[in-house]
């Protein structure tokens, strides 16, 4: 017989040695898990990116960058406009669309961003962008990876590889586009890094087909469990013998997460599940539904959400550049807003960095009648929430927009701030491979403290 002091003591005892065996069990799956969340070196201001990428790349003096010059001298060919571009142009060609002061800042927006315009006080515009080559190729991968060859990890795969992720049913990294950029998978690929921490490409929304053959139709949850846990045994132990095989080891996590992701994935993604006013507001394409996506993405622990507009270059407007831009412009420009909206009333775009923009700008001078070339001298991107100054127009392009002059931003510059928002010193996230260290921003990058809260 024991007193009640005694079996509580006893019991007690018990209890607690089930809960640290508990304990003990989750810190050792996160040693062992590489997506488990890691502390970062400083304090951060974001916790999760939204990339907005307009592929193609838009035109910076018909959207944020407005240049009244390009009106005085339209036609004319200065030789301040006569730098080096990937095709030959013609004179200055002004801008076909009016622009209007914004917001208490009154920063100048396009007229076809009537809605972003709207949201202006909460984006910092930098308008003194430049890149390296005037081409989609190269300047998609330095944008996305931070060089202009297919063989480094993206920008996704390195903030998986520095801080984890928050959400362990979900990938970390999640790439949407209706097919594929140009480029494609290396735009989200983990190159040199473990394999566990590559982009997840969705190019199907719909809830029920979003990852294909993910819903097991035959075999129960517990049953799947088994099989997995024996599926697991037997590559543990070809994994022993193979030490620093990469492959199997994503291959043991991409398993593991595929069956995680049964359940929560489907709810995730299945946008009918918000309010009909709310999706009202984002608009009903595949680029709202993406951005209303995104959105429940984060809001859940995934660290990074891209959105690709569409499938190729979309921006890409050699020809009609006002027909073009106002086209696409009115597609995205209400689902952008309502993403702002959506994350601010949520209390969600203080910690998620919303990055807006293209991998370069156009060219001022014509293309052809109306239309205009790639430009990487000089062009816009935005950003949002996570820790950025709203309300500001940061840099200056030269009169006439094509190339940047004043606190000028390299594509390396950019990525080190957000690393930095991140709670994430660029120079010390690095991965040693084939006898170097090798980081985002390669040898390069300085993070740009004036457009920080």
């Amino acid at each position: 017989m024991f007193t009640r002091r005694q079996l509580l003591a006893r019991t007690g005892t018990g209890l607690g040695m089930l809960g640290l065996a508990a304990l003990l069990e989750q810190e050792a799956k996160a040693s062992t898990n590489p997506l488990a969340p890691k502390v970062a070196h400083f304090p951060a201001k974001a916790k999760h990116v939204i990339h907005l990428f307009m592929n193609g790349g838009p035109s910076q003096v018909d959207t944020f960058d407005p240049k009244p010059a390009l009106e005085k001298y339209h036609g004319q060919q200065p030789k301040a406009a006569g730098l080096k571009t990937e095709r030959k142009t013609g004179g200055l060609f002004k801008s076909p669309f009016k622009f209007a002061k914004c917001g208490q800042s009154g920063i100048e927006v396009s007229e076809i961003f009537p809605e972003i315009g709207k949201q202006i006080d909460d984006i910092c515009v930098i308008r003194s962008m430049h890149t390296d080559i005037p081409n989609h190729e190269p300047g998609l991968l330095l944008m996305t990876c931070g060089n202009t060859q297919a063989i480094r990890p993206s920008m996704g795969s390195w903030l998986q590889y520095g801080l984890g992720t928050e959400n362990q049913n979900l990938p970390g990294f999640v790439v949407m586009c209706p097919g594929k950029p140009v480029v494609g998978p290396a735009l989200w690929s983990n190159s040199f890094l473990p394999g566990v921490f590559q982009g997840c490409h969705i190019q199907n929304l719909d809830p029920k087909r979003v990852i294909e053959h993910i819903q097991n139709r035959y075999l129960a949850a517990g049953t799947q469990r088994e099989q997995l846990d024996l599926l697991n045994e037997l590559n543990k132990l070809h994994l022993e013998k193979r030490s620093g095989d990469d492959q199997l080891d994503a291959r043991i996590q991409s398993l593991e997460m595929a069956f995680r992701m049964q359940t929560e994935a489907t709810e995730a993604f299945d946008v009918s599940r918000e309010r009909v006013k709310l999706r009202d507001s984002y608009g009903r394409s595949y680029f709202a539904d993406a951005c209303l996506t995104a959105r429940r993405l984060v809001e859940r622990g995934v660290r990074m959400v891209q959105v690709f507009y569409g499938n190729g270059q979309p921006w890409d407007d050699h020809s009609d550049v006002e027909k073009g831009h106002r086209t696409k412009a009115k597609d995205s420009d209400k689902a952008i807003a309502a993403l702002l909206k959506d994350l601010k009333a949520k209390s969600l775009l203080d910690h998620t960095l919303v990055l807006w923009g293209g991998e370069f700008g156009r060219t001022p001078t014509s293309e052809g009648a109306s239309g205009r070339d790639h430009n990487n001298h000089g062009f816009c991107v935005w950003l949002a929430g996570g820790g950025i100054k709203g309300g500001m127009a940061y840099g200056q392009s030269d009169e006439f927009g094509f190339a940047a002059v004043e606190n000028k931003v390299h594509v390396h510059d950019l990525h080190a701030t957000i690393l930095h928002l991140m709670g994430i010193d660029h120079e010390k996230l690095t991965y040693r491979y084939s006898g170097r260290d090798f980081r985002l921003t390669d040898v390069y990058g300085t993070v740009v403290k004036d457009i920080i809260r």
